[in-house]
């Protein structure tokens, strides 16, 4: 047989599969025996099931290369799932939906009475130095009072177990479409487990994404018009935006198909002429949404889209300006706004986060930087990162220096063990670090999708999991016990 768990390496990580050398979890120890009894010609064939599957469904997403342009790629997927039982997920949900209610209540503040500053919780400073701040926004109270209607929150969980946040994703998140995908994959893979396992769904995603967006609409109407809008085929999520589009029964727009017309109302052009449109769901960033407000030579968005908006005759999810709290350092903050806001306590931790605007952190951070992890606030997809551990004397030097012109601009982590799960590699598995993605939807009711998107470093050894970095994915599996 090809997997042998007592031979199977945890090393000093929490793993998701397996305790220790020939020790499942107990959510587990059907699957490790299932894997257990394949041979390697079998193992061959659920990899070749599942390759032919992404293949025929089309799934890709789209790396850009300086030598061969962009290129499309076949979805990298593993074909051992990731487990998660029920009732630790059950918090988990909590913890998230007490998160991102704080965080839609801190962007509606910032934009009307800001009284997170004038109490002192929030400082002015990081605010009038906030890149993703719009004062074009100030004002605005959108509907239901919800900015970021679909949020992405990366969880880790470290050596002991423990699952931290470990940034959201509030602008334009993307990866949901790979989380169904991988769903549907892995149904034509091992059915048989499907049977064995009360696998909690996700595939409803879709219909709950149409009805929270429907009821954005600004008129009262049973089907309103509802549109993805896309910044083209060139961009790396289109395979997204074309997905949940066709999900939704949704039209799928670039800039050029809307006009805003005199009535301050937005348009799409059809054969039959011009159809309003009531719902927004855009999948492009701010600075090139409206060229009347943001950037001018922007022809990726749609003119007077923002007057639009502001006289409510659209609406537009995630909402402009949404961004003002997808920054890492407005993340260190989060435990903070849960209080000020909820008047209670984080049941999501973050991780330590050390803010080098700050003149005692930054003066650590700089000593010790081989030991940590340095982010720039704004960018995201595992770029502009120092991994201090695995850099050089000389990166070291260089990130210093960025700090130092620059400290707004900068967190600093505690290198954590991320946990692993075991990874075919050829016909056998190893342990591969992984985080995982669960979706969002906020609207008149909150709803957080089973799981999420496990995103796996297929590399060994290595922590980043991003796709267009070498980053595979697998399937998620929130497991209920018999019973529950």
């Amino acid at each position: 047989m090809a997997i042998v768990w007592k031979n199977f390496d945890v090393g000093p990580f929490f793993d998701e599969l397996v305790v220790t050398a020939g020790e499942p979890r107990h959510y587990a120890s059907d699957l490790c025996s299932y894997l257990e009894n394949l041979s390697d010609a079998e193992i061959n064939e659920y990899k070749i099931a599942a390759e032919s599957a992404i293949k025929v469904m089309g799934i890709t997403f789209r790396v850009y290369n300086d030598e061969e342009g962009s290129i499309d790629r076949a979805w990298p997927f593993d074909i051992v799932p990731r487990l998660i039982p029920y009732e630790e997920w059950q918090d988990i949900e909590k913890g998230l939906v007490q998160r991102v209610k704080a965080l839609n209540m801190f962007i509606d503040d910032l934009y009307n009475e800001q009284n997170v500053v004038k109490d002192g919780v929030f400082p002015s400073e990081l605010l009038e130095k906030s890149k993703n701040f719009l004062p074009q926004c100030n004002g605005i109270k959108p509907p239901q009072g919800v900015w970021a209607h679909i949020c992405g929150s990366d969880l880790v969980r470290d050596q002991h177990g423990t699952v931290y946040v470990l940034e959201d994703n509030l602008r334009v998140p993307s990866g949901v479409s790979y989380m169904l995908e991988n769903r549907q994959v892995m149904k034509r893979v091992f059915p048989e487990m499907f049977e064995k396992y009360d696998i909690m769904p996700v595939d409803d995603y879709p219909s709950d994404l149409y009805d929270m967006l429907a009821n954005l609409s600004p008129r009262d109407i049973d089907e309103p018009e509802i549109v993805v809008l896309t910044p083209g085929i060139y961009n790396s999520a289109y395979f997204e935006h074309a997905y949940l589009a066709q999900q939704m029964g949704a039209e799928l727009v670039v800039g050029s198909d809307l006009v805003v017309e005199d009535d301050n109302c937005v348009y799409m052009r059809t054969i039959d002429g011009l159809s309003r449109v009531d719902v927004i769901y855009r999948r492009i960033d701010d600075a090139f949404m409206d060229p009347e407000v943001f950037n001018p030579e922007s022809t990726l968005g749609v003119p007077g889209v923002m007057r639009a908006w502001k006289a409510g005759n659209v609406a537009l999810a995630n909402a402009p300006g949404s961004g003002v709290a997808d920054d890492k350092v407005v993340y260190s903050f989060v435990p903070q706004l849960i209080k000020y806001y909820l008047d209670e306590e984080a049941i999501l931790p973050n991780v330590p986060t050390y803010r080098c605007i700050d003149a005692k952190d930054r003066e650590y951070v700089l000593e010790n930087i081989a030991s940590m992890v340095v982010k720039p606030a704004n960018e995201s997809g595992g770029y502009g990162m120092l991994i201090g551990p695995h850099s050089s004397a000389k990166e070291h030097d260089e990130f210093r220096k960025l700090i130092q012109d620059d400290p707004r601009n900068y967190v600093a982590q505690p290198m954590l063990l991320l946990s692993t799960a075991p990874t075919m590699v050829g016909n056998s598995v190893e342990g591969r670090h992984l985080d995982l993605r669960p979706f969002i939807l906020s609207g008149k009711d909150i709803k957080v999708t089973m799981g999420g998107l496990t995103r796996v470093a297929m590399v060994k050894g290595s922590t980043v999991v991003n796709s267009s970095q070498g980053g595979g994915s697998k399937d998620t599996w929130i497991v209920k016990a018999e019973g529950q």
